[in-house]
């Protein structure tokens, strides 16, 4: 179906592909892995044919349709998130906008005059409109961006006025509706929350398409896909298997590489020694001619590029006294909508509570008001003794000064600290060698959110209220910071999207759900196994 053969591409100075070859063949569900920057975009945009190799062939399959989810979605305004859906499955889109605007003619006093034509032209309009199976489309896009987490106010709102992370899903959405022969999904993870992502798992399993992805979540990963492809220094190596099985694979690699290796330099090592030894004797000219020679038709074996991985210890924490926080007889409402009425809710020292609940549940609520970000409308939100805790929430990242450099915001929260300690954590944190002169400005929000996770964990607090700390991270980061989470000593309330995160680091639920709020003893696994469910209000299916 879609073929890539010997592809050379640069950009910049930067070699992405050297004679690099994969295939996609119908129903197959392939990952695409990488380091940052490694060039899994620029493969993406070739096979979408919005950029060429400079050198080999792709081919795509005559008549074949792709569909190309990616980061950067462009304008959306002035229609409703159903119709930006529909849009992308071409003139019922149209049809619909038209027929919208002939209704409210058909009421319109004003164009009574007009009566006539407009009825005719309803007529016509209706009949392509059903010629297409509109209705049914509309019925699917509607289905599609509920699974989303769209209200039916959402649904019917103006595109323009949704905030980044909701006009991702609704390009999201476009693609799922087109049903095309092949998708091309770069990160469609980001931004969901778990109902979303669980919804959008089963939806990928059931497609019978060829499926590309990037994801920066494992679990999600692991359940879809039976292939990956790896970027790796130029060339693409696919493996058989979920990304689990890849990671072992890999490794394992890796290690076979590294004795072959090694074995190789010792043999080397001793026969430059006879060389070095004998060159001088007439009487051993010949042998050591002939090793010479030997020498050099041996092909070297290169070592292994090891991947950087990074480590991260905490400081021990100061204690805390046994009660953390108390939220007693909590009321908490927006407006005429009610979240919370009569919560009371304890978290005690090295607990690790994990928040659940549907969109506009109110875990971010919870973890605000943990924060004293805001009040409750009654009843009290309460820190115990000797408390330091620790925040982070999306809008952290805003807080960064742009004009600073990563090194000069580690220096200004942290004066007291040297050089060699903040460059070693800016290391932890994945800025390597120069990387710790870039401004904040130029960050992207997974560099930003690795930003302010260093700096809140510098000087660890003793409770840390975390609202998605994993979006934006990549895989490399996630896996430092659970390594580094498990062996924090303090006390952690937090909300993630991220099952592998939610599974190794809880040690209690905190379930909301309409008919109230729900506490468990035991993890997240604990809970799914208990629940029979992976988020509350979803069942196996």
């Amino acid at each position: 179906m879609i073929r890539l053969d010997n592809i050379v591409k640069q950009n910049g100075h930067q070699i992405l592909f050297v004679a690099a070859s994969m295939g996609l063949r119908k129903g197959e569900k392939v990952g695409l892995v990488g380091p940052n920057g490694a060039g899994k975009t620029t493969l993406f945009r070739m096979i979408a044919g919005e950029e060429k190799p400079d050198d080999g062939q792709v081919t795509v399959e005559t008549g074949m349709t792709i569909g190309y989810f990616s980061q950067d979605v462009g304008e959306m305004a002035g229609q409703s998130a159903v119709a930006a859906v529909m849009d992308g499955v071409g003139p019922v889109s149209a049809l619909s906008a038209e027929m919208a605007a002939l209704e409210a003619a058909m009421v319109d006093p004003d164009r009574a005059g007009e009566m006539e034509a407009i009825v005719e032209r309803y007529g016509e309009v209706q009949t392509r409109f059903q010629e297409l199976d509109g209705y049914a489309l509309e019925a699917r896009a509607r289905e599609v961006l509920a699974g989303l987490s769209f209200s039916q106010e959402r649904m019917d709102g103006d595109v323009g006025l949704l905030s980044g992370g909701w006009k991702m899903r609704v390009a999201l959405a476009r693609i799922l509706l087109m049903r095309p022969d092949a998708m091309l999904l770069d990160e469609p993870s980001n931004h969901l929350d778990l109902e979303s992502l669980i919804w959008l798992e089963a939806f990928l399993k059931t497609y019978d398409g060829a499926l590309l992805m990037t994801s920066h979540d494992r679990e999600f990963m692991n359940r879809i896909v039976g292939k990956i492809v790896e970027i790796d220094g130029g060339t693409l190596t696919t493996y058989s298997g979920n990304y689990d099985f890849y990671d072992q694979q890999r490794a394992l690699n890796e290690k076979q590489r590294q004795a072959q290796f090694e074995r190789q330099q010792a043999m080397l090592a001793k026969e430059i020694k006879f060389i070095e030894r004998f060159k001088a004797r007439a009487s051993h000219a010949a042998q050591v001619q002939s090793r010479v020679k030997k020498l050099d038709k041996i092909e070297r074996v290169e070592p292994p590029r090891r991947r950087q991985s990074m480590q991260f210890e905490f400081r021990a924490p100061p204690r805390s006294g046994d009660d953390v926080a108390s939220f007693r007889d909590v009321h908490k409402g927006y407006g005429s909508l009610p979240i919370y009425a009569g919560l009371d809710f304890q978290v005690r020292r090295k607990e690790r509570w994990c928040v659940l609940g549907a969109n506009g549940a109110g875990k971010s609520t919870l973890l605000k008001m943990a924060a004293g970000e805001i009040g409750p409308d009654r009843g009290s939100v309460a820190l115990g003794a000797s408390v330091r805790m620790g925040y982070f929430a999306q809008h952290s990242m805003d807080l960064l000064d742009g004009d600073d450099t990563i090194f000069e915001t580690l220096e200004a929260a942290f004066p007291l600290a040297g050089q060699g300690a903040l460059r070693t954590l800016a290391g932890c944190f994945g800025f390597s060698g120069d990387d710790v002169e870039k401004t904040c400005r130029v960050l992207s929000g997974g560099e930003k959110a690795r930003l302010v996770m260093a700096m809140m964990l510098f000087d660890p607090p003793n409770f840390l209220v975390l609202d998605e700390p994993t979006n934006h991270l990549d895989m490399a980061t996630k896996d430092m910071l659970v390594a580094a989470l498990s062996e924090f000593e303090g006390t952690m309330l937090f909300v993630s999207h991220d099952r592998h995160f939610l599974a190794a680091l809880s040690n209690r639920v905190l379930e909301l759900t309409p008919e109230g709020v729900h506490q468990f003893g035991g993890g997240y696994t604990d809970y799914v196994a208990r629940t029979g469910q992976e988020a509350p209000g979803l069942h196996p299916g």
